[in-house]
């Protein structure tokens, strides 16, 4: 079986909008008008530079829009913060906020407790292939933060020109959006707001699916790692 979404995706602006506009290809893809520029403009932006998949989220809720995070960021999360006797997690993020001394993380409970104030929903779930095809199948892409880094194959990043150094590097975070699979092939297609990138010189291409999530997973390094799906109330 093979999907593929008819999600038009545009070059992100700058090294640091490619939140922002995998937002806007989402909201051209459910017929939003609203434009790139307009975007960027709304979505906060963090103070060493781009922008967290939570973010975003909040962004579209403000929309109208339904949100669903599946977030496997353990900085942020504790696994013992889901299931059926889980305590309640904004109390928790509180508690968590008030002993933790990290600047991201507190910018990220931040949000996400404006997330959850809004009505976003929120799982802790295995990340898996057929999660992945469950909304494919449904024709919702998915919003996804991840590394780049792991899905490239490429040198980390160093300098405020983000300059391949495999030494002093570090590895960089991304936002990309699924927008269809091959299941025969085992691949997933990946709609990427970076043009030219380092695996394609198009904004689409295919990946393994095993690849894609492992770098799904890595996406914790950059405050993310998670899927995002966004769909019209």
């Amino acid at each position: 079986m093979k999907v593929q979404l008819d999600l038009n995706m545009q070059a992100q602006p700058t090294g640091e909008t490619c939140g922002p506009t995998c937002l806007h290809a989402l909201y051209r893809f459910y017929g939003d008008p609203i434009s790139l520029e307009a975007v960027i403009a709304e979505v906060p932006s963090l103070p060493t530079g781009g922008t967290l998949g939570v973010i975003l989220a909040c962004h579209a809720l403000r929309r109208g829009y339904r949100v669903r995070i599946y977030s496997y960021n353990l900085n942020v999360f504790d696994p013992t913060w889901f299931g059926p006797k889980a305590p309640n997690i904004q109390e928790r993020l509180k508690a968590q906020q008030a002993v933790k001394e990290d600047s991201k993380l507190r910018t990220s409970t931040r949000f996400y407790l404006e997330y959850l104030e809004l009505g976003g929903d929120l799982r802790f779930e295995d990340l898996t292939k057929a999660l992945i095809r469950k909304y494919l199948n449904r024709s919702q892409p998915i919003l996804t933060g991840l590394s780049a880094t792991y899905m490239y194959r490429s040198a980390r990043e160093f300098g405020p020109n983000l300059d391949y150094d495999d030494v002093r590097g570090e590895p960089l975070g991304h936002f990309v959006i699924l927008s269809g699979y091959d299941r025969a092939r085992r691949t997933v297609q990946i709609a990427d707001p970076l043009l030219p990138n380092p695996v394609s010189l198009d904004h689409y291409y295919e990946v393994n699916m095993d690849r894609l999530i492992g770098a799904v997973f890595l996406g914790i390094l950059t405050y993310d790692a998670n899927l995002i799906v966004i769909q019209p109330r």
